[in-house]
């Protein structure tokens, strides 16, 4: 498989089948599209085609997947799917019913599908009627390139009568480890990897690997991709999403996954050193490039794989197409050397890793091809820092939507109007109303939190992990009723204070995400404990690099200084 020059864009989103939205009654089902498309697929002698079109239609109607701009009551519900189906006594019907009760996680409507298929008599393929027997096979496979913008898995269930469906998935790596397409094929897994071998060049590796393994990591990069904003989108992704979780559902759990590795301050240090002791960086060695390399590393280590002695077409489109005028504020003359800087720290990274000069020559023809139109960025009036990734995201409406969004970072447009920069107060953290039998684990987040606001913090993010801590204890005390470790859960509740402030995580602040976590002795994200204390209080699922909480007394007096600036100022 050839490597792309270039990271794939999105394209525009082609469904497996068409998928209309939910109707509130199917009446006269046999002329709408829906049940002609439910027939064809049924008919079929292979599963793939009905289990990809319920996919599609429980993806579209998923409301995790929904546009974070468009009001929810414009997208297509769920619930009223349900009820047409179930309304519609048919074998069509039938059908989608019983591939929704294996891929639908809601409890209730699960039980309601279960209800109504309990008096359903329409007979099925062996395959459909017995869909709770298929199984995952333990033969998984996965395809590595040598430069290391994504890993693709291929997995594969088997059903009732010897039917199977494959999967080719793809996690591309240069967005944070997500799943960008999913591939499904009627042919078992091991038939379909003899096929691929052939195609494969002399960089790409295809091997078995560990099912519960390649489950784990799916399963996280699945996850993962849901909460980018946008979301990868490719010809069978994200309508063929339930597909693969269930199919995943199928392996053995338990698997483990791949340690990140996190860079410390002296070993970005002793990379810089020898790079510009190397042949390659010597005669760059200044303060200006200097200051380049320490971002181009901060994007190596912090973005994508982690690794900043990985460099690929991929990887550096996505530094000179956007991350660099985007993320670095400087002006265009220190910026316009980043292309003389990245060409000899390629060359270093790939000596260093012995790769093979052939690529190498391939990513340096990119840096040329990308030169003239980044210089032409930098030097025009654009912007940057978040307002770039706002007006990116928000499109032409975006000082309206601006306004509308500082306003909901905030707690709504009067507290946008009355804004103030007084401090927050050093206060008590308050214990009325928090549940007896939560105190003690209570206690220990409030030890924590408390301890790295005065080793690395103030007052003012003492005071707002405070508050934060006693809103999710009253909202959903069993959070604080599960068997997890406190400690980690306090860095959640530090994250996320200091995520709401911009105190970590930007080009702006001197405190990296890991030196945080470091400060509780945890490693690796800690923002899947983050999301249960974040629905608790009620903040919604919002754009990726964002923590907009509602709540004027949970920020900081500098995060409100600068959001009285945004307020004020026109682009």
């Amino acid at each position: 498989m050839s490597r792309p020059r270039h990271p794939r864009r999105p394209t525009q989103r082609r469904h497996l089948h068409a998928v209309p939205e939910p109707r509130e009654h199917l009446g006269g089902v046999e002329d709408q599209e829906l049940f002609q498309q439910l027939r064809s697929a049924l008919r079929s002698p292979e599963p793939i085609d009905l289990l990809g079109l319920v996919s599609g239609l429980a993806e579209a109607t998923d409301p995790r997947s929904g546009d974070l701009f468009r009001p929810r009551d414009e997208q297509p519900q769920r619930g009223p799917l349900i009820e047409s189906l179930i309304g519609t006594p048919c074998a069509e019907t039938t059908a989608a019913l019983t591939v929704l009760h294996e891929f639908l996680d809601d409890t209730e409507l699960v039980e309601a599908i279960g209800a109504e298929l309990g008096q359903r008599q329409q007979p099925m393929p062996r395959w459909l009627a017995r869909l709770s027997d298929a199984y995952g096979s333990p033969n998984t496979w996965f395809v590595f390139h040598t430069l290391g913008d994504e890993t693709s898995y291929l997995i594969d269930v088997e059903f009732v009568g010897g039917r199977s469906v494959s999967a080719f998935v793809t996690v591309e790596h240069n967005l944070g480890s997500v799943v960008s397409e999913a591939r499904f094929a009627p042919v078992p897994g091991d038939e379909l990897a003899e096929l691929l071998r052939p195609h494969l060049d002399q960089d790409t590796t295809l091997g078995p690997t560990d099912a519960a393994d390649a489950r784990a990591v799916l399963e996280d990069a699945v996850d993962h991709g849901r909460r980018l904003y946008p979301q990868p989108e490719g010809e069978m992704w994200p309508v063929g999403r339930p597909l693969l979780v269930w199919m995943l559902s199928l392996l053995p759990d338990g698997g483990q996954l791949p340690e990140r590795v996190e860079w410390t301050h002296a070993e970005k240090d002793a990379l810089t050193e020898d790079f510009f002791a190397s042949r390659f960086g010597r005669p760059l060695d200044n303060p200006d490039h200097r200051g380049l390399l320490e971002s181009v590393i901060w994007f190596g280590t912090d973005y994508g794989r982690g690794d900043p002695l990985r460099w690929s077409p991929a990887s550096v489109s996505i530094l000179m197409e956007d991350w660099f005028p985007r993320k670095v504020v400087a002006d265009a003359a220190y910026l316009a050397e980043l292309p003389e800087l990245l060409r000899a720290f390629t060359r270093y990274c790939h000596d260093l890793t012995k790769v093979r000069p052939a690529l190498t020559q391939l990513t340096l023809d990119v840096v040329d091809e990308l030169e003239p139109a980044y210089q032409q960025v930098i030097h025009a009036d654009r912007l940057q820092g978040p307002e770039a990734l706002l007006a990116n995201v928000l499109g032409e409406d975006f000082n309206a939507r601006r306004r509308r969004w500082l306003a909901e970072a905030v707690g709504g447009a009067e507290a946008l109007r009355n804004l103030d920069v007084e401090p927050l107060p050093d206060e008590d953290f308050d214990w009325q109303d928090i549940a007896d039998d939560i105190r003690p684990v209570v206690g220990q987040f409030l030890e924590a939190c408390d301890r790295c606001a005065d080793e690395l913090l103030d007052v003012e993010h003492r005071t707002a992990m405070r508050r934060f801590l006693r809103r999710v204890a009253i909202a959903d005390p069993t959070i604080f009723r599960r068997k997890a470790s406190p400690i980690r859960g306090a860095a959640a509740v530090a994250w996320v204070i200091c995520r709401a402030n911009d105190t970590v995580g930007t080009y702006y602040t001197s405190l990296p995400v890991a030196e945080l976590l470091d400060a509780f002795g945890v490693q690796g994200s800690v923002s899947q404990r983050a999301e249960p204390m974040l629905r608790a209080i009620g903040v919604a699922r919002q754009p990726p690099g964002t923590m907009d909480l509602g709540a004027v007394d949970l920020l900081t007096s500098a995060r409100r200084g600068a959001i009285i600036q945004w307020r004020d100022q026109e682009w």
